[in-house]
């Protein structure tokens, strides 16, 4: 069970533990629909980056504090403020000075784009099962996060929209690289990435994007949003995981990231390897004799 008393606080994001070894992580910026400033990035990389190798950490729910809201995207109202003549975004036009020769601007914003990559891809890199429980607006930022995790659940009135097309960009923080492989229907996600249309949690569940999709929202009664249907549904699929051998677990989700742009027999080699070790943990025989004895199993800290 998690020690609630080395829990970090963060600004613009809340941690908790609901249940023993679940880590509940709700993007908290209500008051913008969620949406990400520069800092929050780096607030979500350390969040990820902790809880990737706390012991007291065995499976994470991501999701929002806000009733509107996953997140909205990025938050653009620094950009569109040029009357500062020290603003930070790069977005902004007076960020570069009109001198700096366009080599030097590329190389500026390469390093930035990247460090933005490794920070949402810390969720993806995160040792621990990831499940994405998402409601009301997904847009931009919101798909790149949720592709991320190595579950997605979302209620039927969701707000999905790849919307970087919308304001002159490629979206270039992980949505083009992951969401083929997520879904593996190209028509489709070229469909949704080119045009920056809106879709709804159905057809996410259609797709393949969502592997569970509530009934509350739209098909539910007026005025029922579908979240708190759709957290219980987290917080059991979390249990579940959290109570399975952490060495099993965690070399599952392992072996599953480093087969997936590989080939079959280079997958099977490396679990070979894995295995070779993993398999001569104490987790085997403890879960053996738990369920030859029909009770649960106890698996110590990793």
């Amino acid at each position: 069970m998690a020690d609630t008393t080395e829990t970090p606080s963060y600004e613009s994001f809340k941690l908790s533990y609901p249940l023993p070894y679940v880590a509940l992580v709700e993007i908290n910026r209500p008051q913008k629909m969620n949406a990400f400033l520069e800092s929050m990035w780096h607030e979500l990389s350390a969040i990820f980056t902790h809880l990737s190798s706390s012991p007291t950490t065995r499976t994470i729910i991501l999701s929002s504090t806000c009733p509107r809201a996953f997140t909205t995207g990025l938050d653009t109202s620094p950009a569109l403020n040029p009357s500062s003549s020290t603003n930070t975004n790069l977005l902004s036009p007076n960020f570069f000075p009109p001198t700096l020769d366009p080599a030097r601007r590329a190389s500026t914003l390469r390093s930035h784009i990247l460090t933005f990559q490794s920070c949402i891809s810390s969720i993806a890199t995160c040792s621990k099962p990831v499940i994405a429980a998402i409601h009301g607006y997904c847009y931009g930022l919101g798909v790149d996060i949720v592709t991320c995790a190595d579950v997605r659940i979302c209620t039927p009135g969701t707000k999905f929209s790849v919307k970087e097309v919308d304001i002159g960009i490629a979206a270039d923080v992980g949505t083009l690289t992951r969401l083929g492989k997520v879904v593996g229907q190209q028509s489709w996600v070229r469909d949704v990435c080119l045009t920056g249309r809106e879709f709804r949690g159905k057809e996410a569940g259609e797709v393949g994007l969502c592997s569970w999709v509530g009934r509350g929202g739209e098909m539910g009664k007026a005025g029922d949003s579908g979240k708190e249907e759709m957290m219980k549904e987290a917080l059991r699929w979390a249990e579940t995981v959290a109570g399975k051998s952490p060495v099993a677990v965690q070399g599952t989700k392992e072996i599953l990231d480093w087969s997936r742009d590989r080939s079959v027999e280079d997958g099977l080699r490396y679990t070979a390897v894995w295995n070779s070790a993993m398999v001569q943990t104490n987790d085997v025989p403890e879960a053996m004799q738990a369920g030859m004895k029909k009770r649960k199993p106890t698996f110590e800290k990793l």
